[in-house]
């Protein structure tokens, strides 16, 4: 239920701001470096273990699916079948995360702090949209897209990590 804060607020349109107009571009940007870096590592796809392939398959349609949640008309039947999509993709993505760590086997980095807040915050997105809670949930989605998916997702290219190794190598 709205917190009566809520329910004076006037609520955002419907329709991208200028935030979420550039953080659509920069998840663009995102995915297609992702792409470029993966088709340059084809040649070791083979040594790349199955957790790694599992955590790319559930970023990659979250990745591609923020510009279009983004952009398009929000609050009708696409936008809450994309939504559900979307956060339970985020949600596999950092599960899975708890699960690799090819840099230092056996213990987790600072990167799955980002993790345990998406394990938490993504049933709380839908949670928000289901309850019609439109600013909150307009806040928490601006704030994972941010956080959890282009910070994080920065940091999959330097200190020799996977992609950026074969992004730049």
């Amino acid at each position: 239920m709205a917190t009566v804060a809520e329910k004076m607020q006037r609520p955002r349109p419907l329709t991208a701001d200028g935030y979420e107009k550039l953080l659509a571009v920069a998840a663009i940007l995102l995915l297609l470096t992702v792409l470029v870096a993966l088709l340059r590592g084809h040649a070791q796809w083979g040594l790349v273990p199955g957790l790694v392939w599992a955590h790319l398959a559930t970023i990659l349609p979250a990745l591609a699916l923020t510009p279009v949640m983004l952009l398009r008309p929000r609050g009708d039947g696409l936008h809450r079948l994309l939504g559900k999509i979307w956060v339970a993709a985020m949600f596999l993505t950092a599960a899975i995360s708890f699960e690799v760590r090819l840099s230092h086997p056996g213990h987790l980095s600072f990167i799955h702090i980002i993790s345990a807040y998406v394990v938490i915050a993504a049933p709380l997105i839908w949670w928000t949209a289901h309850t019609h809670r439109v600013n909150a949930h307009r806040r928490q989605v601006r704030g994972m897209v941010t956080g959890a998916l282009l910070i994080a997702g920065f940091f999959t290219f330097p200190f020799g990590r996977l992609l950026g190794s074969w992004l730049f190598g």
